[in-house]
This record gives structure tokens, sequence and C-alpha cells, in this order.
């Protein structure tokens, strides 16, 4: 049976046909609504750097391999020259060219991988720390001014803790130095670190706490950027002197700590006072402690001549008093007398109108004992009150007198003299002591004492250049020899090496 081929044709599906530009766009599409901006890491090859500004490169590992472009715009950003067989890190786009339909990766950001990771994560724990507080100045505490004991976390064979001994042992000597011995760069350098710096505080043996090593790179930095350490120092209770790198270098320890000092040294002279200007400004003080018990022993001195200046003579006083005592007896004589006399007249005119004038006589009599009694009473009670009134102003006197004022004023600056001196002698006693120790280490290492024992330094006579091989003189050359007393001058008649 024939078969028409229109009516085969007519009745297959039709197929969606996509033109090569559709297929690639839409797969561009796809492509980049699945994956957002990403972080890659690899190495860079086949890098072309044409005359328009753009860069183009392959980025590979071990296993693959994809092309990628970083336009002119983004160029201007870089802080370094991308280079063949370079390590980069790189935040991408990932995208089709559709030119050639060609998989590839569009960069907005490249750095150098390692030390750009490491930066990466430096920047992103100095801000998460930054904003739960560790770097705020209400948690920095105060540096003891004269600490006693100064502890020092770093490694023992570096240059730091040499430099810090050093800076110590010039300007406060007496300040002891514990040092926690630590790694300052490697695996486990940070758990050291933070072990340290919780072991200083659970100890308590030292006022100040100074972490330090030398300088380096952004790795062989990274233990003091930990978070652990961070921490450590966050918590603890003894002020922290953070020393670690150059100048230009900054941790995350140098924004925890109480204190930042650019280098070791720098934080030695951080932590503890200078011996000589701690003795000038100790004296000065004493000078001006001086002058100010001079100054107020003066002031005081004329504060009391004005008060008794102002204040009546005790003698004038009682000279007074006793002046007011004599016109109070006249007056009260005169008062008495005149009294009498009275009563006598009275007498005599009643003694003339009485008839009976024995009765008024014996009357008259009593009546006038009587009266001198009360006289006598009244003149006691007077006398007796002006008395009394006199001994109240002699002892008002006593208390207001000068006398017993000034000489307390004199025991106490005696006192504070005494304790003056004693001080004054206990700083020079101590001092004296620490230069004996320092004069005695001297004679130790003398070359001195080698000559006593019978030793000699031998050199050339015309240089004075010290002799320490046959090589360095001639025969007949003239050599001086120092002994213990006095020098000789030697002519060199042979020589022989140390295997003859």
């Amino acid at each position: 049976m024939a078969v028409d081929s229109n009516t085969s044709l007519a009745n297959r599906p039709v197929k969606e046909v996509y033109a090569v530009s559709r297929l690639v766009r839409e797969a561009r599409g796809a492509l980049e609504g699945a994956f957002s901006l990403t972080w890659v890491e690899g190495e860079i090859s086949n890098l072309a750097m044409p005359a328009s500004g753009h860069i183009y490169f392959t980025l590979k590992d071990e296993a693959a391999q994809v092309r990628c472009a970083m336009f002119k715009m983004r160029n201007r950003q870089l802080r370094f020259t991308p280079k063949n067989g370079m390590q980069v890190l790189l935040r991408v786009r990932v995208t089709l060219y559709e030119g050639r339909g060609e998989f590839q990766l569009v960069v907005e950001h490249m750095e150098e991988a390692g030390s750009g990771a490491l930066q990466h994560a430096y920047e992103a724990l100095k801000h998460r720390l930054g904003e739960e507080g560790l770097f705020s100045q209400d948690h920095k505490k105060q540096l003891t001014l004269l600490p006693k004991c100064i502890g020092v976390v770093s490694s023992p064979d570096g240059a730091a803790v040499h430099d810090i001994l050093t800076v110590l042992r010039r300007r406060f000597p007496a300040a002891n130095v514990i040092l926690y011995p630590v790694a300052v760069q490697g695996v486990d350098s940070a758990q050291q670190i933070t072990r340290s710096i919780n072991l200083a505080n659970q100890r308590q043996e030292c006022e100040t706490l100074i972490i330090s090593r030398g300088g380096g790179s952004l790795e062989d930095l990274w233990s003091f950027n930990d978070e652990a350490v961070a921490r450590a120092i966050f918590a603890s209770t003894i002020p922290v002197i953070s020393a670690v790198g150059h100048e230009v270098d900054f941790t995350i320890a140098d924004f925890v700590a109480d204190v930042r000092a650019p280098t070791p040294s720098a934080a030695a002279e951080i932590a503890v006072p200078e011996v000589a200007e701690l003795m000038g400004k100790t004296q000065a003080i004493g000078r001006r402690l001086h002058m100010l018990m001079a100054h107020r022993l003066q002031s005081e001195r004329h504060y009391l001549n004005n008060l008794q200046q102002r204040l009546p003579s005790p003698l004038q006083t009682i000279k007074q008093k006793m002046q007011n005592l004599e016109q109070l007896t006249q007056r009260l004589n005169r008062s008495s007398s005149h009294n009498l006399n009275n009563k006598r007249q009275q007498l005599d005119y009643w003694s003339v109108r009485l008839k009976h004038p024995q009765a008024q006589i014996k009357n008259n009599q009593y009546q006038l004992a009587n009266l001198a009694a009360r006289l006598q009473t009244s003149v006691k009670s007077t006398l007796d009150s002006a008395i009394s009134r006199q001994l109240k102003l002699q002892q008002r006197l006593q208390l207001v007198s000068p006398h017993s004022f000034i000489k307390q004023q004199q025991q106490n600056i005696e006192h504070i003299e005494t304790q003056l001196n004693q001080s004054i002698m206990q700083i020079i006693g101590r001092h004296q002591g620490q230069l004996d120790k320092l004069l005695n280490t001297l004679a130790v290492v003398s070359p001195l004492n080698t000559l006593k024992r019978g030793y000699s330094i031998t050199t050339q006579a015309d240089s004075g250049r010290v002799v320490s091989d046959i090589d360095e003189v001639e025969v007949g050359q003239t050599i001086a020899v120092q002994l213990e007393h006095g020098q000789l001058k030697c002519e060199v008649q042979s020589k022989s090496n140390k295997d003859a």
C-alpha cells in the first residue's frame, strides 16, 4: 500500500529549534542566576594585559582551569601587579562569553592569596571584636606607676626580650622581671600565648604584663591576631602593654591591650619611669616641701605677732582690774562710813528723845551690830566676786596665749623634718646598695683581676694593638707586656707556633 509523503510529514511532532545566539544567551542567564558573587582561589597563567587596560588570564588549580577577565574600571583598584604563577584570591561573577560561547569569570576584586586571605580574616575579626566592645576605652586599665614586678610574654630567644631587659635595667633596675616563654609564631603559638596570659593572671605575681615580639610579615605576626589571644588580653586583670612588630605593624592584640607600644623598647619605657628623672622629681618635691614649710612657718609667725599686737597685755589688764577693785573698795568704805555716821546721828537723836535711854541704847546697839554684820557680808561678797572675775580673766588669758600654739607648731615641724630626713636616707641607702652591687659585678669581669692571677696582656709597642697570634709580630720587634703592677718593653728574639 502506497503512503503519501506529504501526509507523513504533517503527522510528525514540531521540534523547537534554538538559534545559537539564543541558546548561548539563555545559558548565560541560567548560569549567572545560579551563582551570586563568589570567592575563588587559584594560580594565574596565560596572563595578557593589552593596551586597552583590561586583564585576561586563566585561573587554574591541579585539576581544572577557567578563563577570567578583569576590566579596566576594576583594575584601577589593584594594589599589586598580577604575574604568571601568582596565587590569587578573586571575587567573581560567573558568566558565559557569548561571542565564543565560553564559560568565564568576570573579576570584581583581586588580592594576593595567603596574605590577602589573612588580611580579609584580620579585617573581619577586627570588625566583629570592635562591635563587641573589646577595643573600647572604657575597658582600658591604668598602668602601675612604680611596678615591683613586670611580666614579659615573648620568645626567650628573640631580640625583643633582650631590648626590653636592656631598657628596664637602664631605666628602673629595681623592678623584677618574670619571663613567660612562648613561641611567637607557628602552629600552637597562639595557644601558648593564651596560656601564658591566663597563667600570669592566676599567679598575680606581676603588676604589668608586656606581650612582645619583633617585626615580620602578616603571616609571622598572625598568632597575635588570634581571637583566643584577644579575649585573654581583654579578660586580664593585669594591665597589658602590646608591643608586636614594628611601628607600622598593627595586630588585634594592639587594639585590645590597655596600651600599645610601637616597639619592644618603647614598651619597656612605657612600663617603668626613669630612675634619674624620678630622683630629680623627688628632690624637687623635697625642696618645694621645705620651701612651703618655711613659708608656712613664717606666715604663722606673722599671724601670731599680729595676734600679740591685737591682744592687750595681761599685766595691763590685771593692773586695770586692781585699780577698779581699789576704786570699789574706796567707794564701799565711803558708803559704809556714811551709813555708820547716819546711824550714829539717828542714835543720838533718839537717845535725846527716848525716856528710857538704856533700853533704847541696847536696841540701837543690836541694830548697829546687825547692820555691821550685813555690811561685812556685803563687802566680803563684793570682794569674792571681784576676785572670781579676776581669776576667770587670768584663765581665759592663758587659753589664748600664743606660746602653747607656737610650741605645738614647732613640734609638728620637727616631726615632719625627721620623717623627711628618714625618707631621704632610705632612698640614698637603697641606691647605694644598688651601686655596690654594680661595682662588685664590674670587679668580677674586670681584666685587672686576671692580671692579679699572674696573666699579662701583650700589645704592639708602636700601635698598642693586642697581640693574640705569633704571626702579628716579627723577630726583633718591640712589644709591650702589661702586668698587674707596671709594664715591660720586650724584644722578640724568636717565634714558635703552638705545635712546636
